[in-house]
């Protein structure tokens, strides 16, 4: 995939969220919208694995721009808009959301806005993205939609899907890998030690997508095209 410079570059979180997407066919004639799609990676690969349409949002102009060239570099039809989360898409319907969000424990609540590390900085806990995608991913799913989300079991599992279920949906994990340290966390691992979230010499960290099934969402959610913007 073309990346350019200060876009998130794909690792093996996207590696395994795609494989599990392609695994399970569960984007296979579904409208997709991916969030933070980075270079767009995840996008293109839910084109190859046959959606119906493919929508893309992130928060970075060099992504969006960056997405926008994979997507034709790959004839891969993917419409990009840049924006907040689910704002760019508010009021419109998706049959699956693909998130991969910033999860790595941060030294502070502190999120940065215009720095390489808002890839990958989820606030002390991890979990600052991953509690927004949940409490607000059923706004734009279609009845029966589903959220395929991965993060690392230091941002909690278990409190992703409690909070998933507490918001109506099915939620379970369905893919685990285990993925060597990078620059991110081997720069951090003394502090995660501290803190108590890595054993001592630990240099791996498990990753897990979570599959989430609405079986409930707003009623007020209405379809709808729109048209690309930078």
């Amino acid at each position: 995939m073309l990346r350019l410079p200060g876009t998130y570059r794909a690792q093996g979180d996207t590696s395994l969220l795609a494989d599990t997407l392609t695994r399970g066919q569960s984007v296979v004639g579904r409208r997709v919208l991916d969030l933070g799609t980075g270079s767009g990676a995840l996008a293109v690969a839910a084109v190859r694995a046959g959606a119906r349409s493919v929508t893309a949002v992130d928060l970075s102009l060099r992504a969006v721009l960056t997405a926008r060239l994979n997507g034709r570099l790959h004839r891969a039809p993917v419409r990009v808009r840049r924006g907040d989360l689910f704002t760019p898409v508010a009021g419109q319907q998706f049959d699956v959301v693909l998130a991969n969000p910033p999860y790595v424990p941060a030294d502070s609540d502190r999120l940065p806005r215009h720095r390489r590390g808002r890839s990958w900085d989820g606030g002390r806990d991890g979990r600052a993205v991953i509690d927004r995608i949940c409490d607000e991913v059923a706004t734009v799913l279609a009845p029966g939609g589903r959220l395929l989300m991965v993060q690392s079991v230091l941002a909690g599992e278990r409190q992703t899907l409690d909070r998933l279920d507490s918001r109506g949906f099915a939620s379970a994990v369905v893919a685990r890998a285990e993925e060597p340290f990078g620059p991110v966390m081997r720069a951090r691992a003394e502090m995660l030690r501290a803190r108590g979230l890595l054993r001592p010499g630990q240099d791996r960290e498990e990753l897990v997508v979570v599959d989430a099934v609405a079986s409930s969402v707003p009623s007020t959610v209405t379809g709808g095209d729109f048209e690309d913007v930078a």
